[in-house]
């Protein structure tokens, strides 16, 4: 029993750790790229992922993240994707939208340095809170 608690207490200080680095990326704000700007090292990358829904993939190249979201009808599908484009227009960094019936694949990458920056990490925290 003693083990099970301890399991369980391990866990939900996780969890909880995991909710506040949602929060805190997405309560920034992206930044213009810079000429010259370099994408995330591996270990940036690393560190930035767990803070995002677990849905999220790393592509394998390391260039971008997807996550795929399902929705019961149509109108839903729109109603959300309507709110990524609110976010990407208030922040200036749009993601790739593939969208379906019931289905939105969302894709980031920062194009103008071919690969992942801050940015991505901050919107698709901020797309983890709708």
């Amino acid at each position: 029993m003693a083990v099970d608690f301890e399991f369980r207490l391990v866990r939900d200080n996780l969890q909880e750790r995991r909710v506040a680095e949602v929060a805190e990326l997405a309560a920034r704000h992206c930044a213009p790229c810079e000429s010259g700007a370099t994408p995330l090292e591996t270990d940036a990358i690393a560190l930035l992922m767990p803070a995002l829904h677990g849905d999220w993939a790393l592509a394998a190249d390391g260039k971008s993240i997807l996550r795929t979201l399902a929705f019961a009808a149509y109108p839903q599908t729109i109603s959300f994707v309507n709110a990524v484009a609110r976010i990407a227009e208030q922040e200036g960094h749009h993601p790739d939208l593939i969208v379906l019936y019931g289905q939105v694949d969302i894709l980031y990458t920062t194009h103008s340095i071919s690969g992942l920056s801050e940015n991505d990490f901050i919107c698709a925290a901020k797309i983890d809170h709708l």
